[in-house]
């Protein structure tokens, strides 16, 4: 199958994995959570599409590595930029900088990413400020999801992972219209 052009920058917290069932240990260390309902299945099912995703995330890496292997998605990414390495949390460009490298993508493949997250700050802000468009998850009421300032505007805003895909294909297909 052919990569799809549009690139998911994604985070992980209350996007993927359901922050409310996480354990950890020790150390801070996450071992064991679920999913929020449907994620898993979207999350895969962009990958066999075709779509590069990228986690872009806020975190201790053995508590991601931890999650993905046990939730069956650790394959589905083509690179992890997880803050712990990095160095920087979000909304911090040197995050999104990093997760471009990982795919060797310039400043013209900007308008091909959008970043998914549950935090008007550190995803919206962040990515609004890095230049590339963003998508507001909106499942928990963990946080507030008021925007601050104008850049905490989501460019998109779904309420369950599974409106994703769908919106995932019709920005695809507006990409692959504007490069044809």
């Amino acid at each position: 199958m052919a990569e799809k052009r549009l690139v998911i920058f994604t985070d992980i917290g209350d996007t993927i994995i359901d922050e409310g069932t996480e354990v950890r240990e020790t150390g801070d260390v996450v071992v064991r959570a679920d999913c929020i309902p449907g994620a898993r299945e979207t999350t895969l099912r962009l990958y066999e599409a075709g779509y590069p995703i990228v986690m872009v995330a806020d975190g201790l890496v053995k508590s991601f590595h931890n999650l993905m292997e046990l939730n069956g998605l650790d394959h589905v990414f083509s690179g992890w930029v997880i803050s712990e390495a990095v160095g920087e949390d979000k909304p911090s460009p040197k995050m999104f900088a990093a997760a471009m490298e990982v795919l060797g993508l310039t400043e013209k493949d900007k308008r091909r990413i959008i970043m998914i997250g549950n935090n008007v700050v550190r995803d919206m802000r962040g990515a609004s400020r890095f230049g590339i468009r963003s998508v507001l998850l909106d499942w928990s009421s963990r946080r507030p999801f008021d925007p601050e300032i104008p850049e905490d505007v989501p460019t998109y805003r779904i309420h369950t992972p599974e409106e994703l895909f769908d919106l995932a294909e019709k920005l695809n297909a507006e990409l692959e219209a504007e490069d044809a």
